[in-house]
């Protein structure tokens, strides 16, 4: 099938649109972990015993000099901000912050605030691979309309942020079971195939994502079904499908947009010899992110 490749450029720009001119890096023990928006320098400034905003940053008060002092400490103010409705779709779900995925945790930060940090966030997709009379299709999830982010939106099978103390492959393992009740013994036949990475800033928050990307052939007999609630419901879907509904519309949940166009790039529905080629595969992982 003829494949559109200026669809594929969209989604990556899309992924792409920031500006550092509206964001103080965040910085802890010298490593730059997040940016701030500027909007939201004085909510920081009314906790001067735990913030210090200068003229080109954003830090941590000096004498919380622990991972857990510093948790503790912005957790309290968190909270606090929670309760007067800044942060809708709280998940009690922490977050590690660091300089980078290999480097040592600096301190943790509860899941829905980390856009407003900016730090580095984690996540697994999995792409459940059917391949039906010679043919390649995929597993294709409905997020409940209840989800606190992207309600009603397409996904993949399987999909989740990485909390701290998870691996990534602890996570694929569990949003196995818990979205799509794969059996163990066939969820542990998953691979780590690919990552992508993006950076962009939306509402006064920017979202700094590496994405780790599993797939896993399944058989024709195997019917996924949600048991957490979070999935309204499945649909196994011919490439082509996946790919006409990914080209022309914004039925997908963002992201996985791009995990879509990895999933082509790797299995030669796009080649060298294709349009953009090149910018699209350089650009799936953006240098910003390391």
């Amino acid at each position: 099938m003829h494949i559109d490749n200026t669809a594929f450029l969209h989604w990556i720009d899309a992924h792409n649109a920031f500006d550092p001119h509206n964001y103080l890096d965040f910085v802890i023990e010298d490593a730059v972990v997040g940016a701030v928006h500027r909007q939201r320098l004085a909510l920081l400034r009314a906790h001067p015993g735990i913030f210090h905003v200068e003229d080109a940053y954003v830090t941590l008060d000096p004498r919380l000099d622990t991972p857990l002092a510093r948790a503790e400490a912005v957790a309290g103010v968190l909270r606090e901000w929670r309760d007067a409705g800044l942060f809708p779709g709280w998940r009690d779900e922490l977050y590690r912050v660091s300089a980078g995925f290999d480097a040592p945790p600096l301190m943790a930060l509860e899941r829905a605030a980390a856009s407003t940090f900016g730090i580095l966030r984690y996540g697994a997709h999995l792409n459940g691979v059917v391949r039906k009379d010679g043919h390649l299709h995929l597993w294709v999830a409905r997020r409940a309309l209840n989800k606190p982010e992207h309600p009603g939106k397409l996904d993949h099978l399987v999909a989740g942020g990485i909390p701290a103390g998870l691996s990534a492959w602890e996570v694929i393992i569990k949003e196995c079971h818990e979205e799509a009740n794969v059996p163990p013994e066939l969820a542990r036949r998953a691979r780590p195939v690919s990552l992508i990475s993006y950076m962009l800033d939306a509402n006064c928050r920017r979202h700094r994502d590496l994405i780790f990307i599993y797939d896993l052939e399944l058989p024709e007999t195997f019917v996924p079904q949600n048991t957490d609630g979070e999935v309204a419901e499945f649909y196994l879907w011919p490439i082509e499908q996946v790919i006409e509904v990914m080209a022309t519309t914004e039925d997908f949940k963002m992201n996985n947009n791009l995990v879509i166009i990895d999933f082509l790039l790797r299995h030669g529905y796009v080649g060298p010899d294709d349009p953009h080629y090149t910018v699209v595969a350089q650009r799936l992982r953006s240098p910003v992110m390391w």
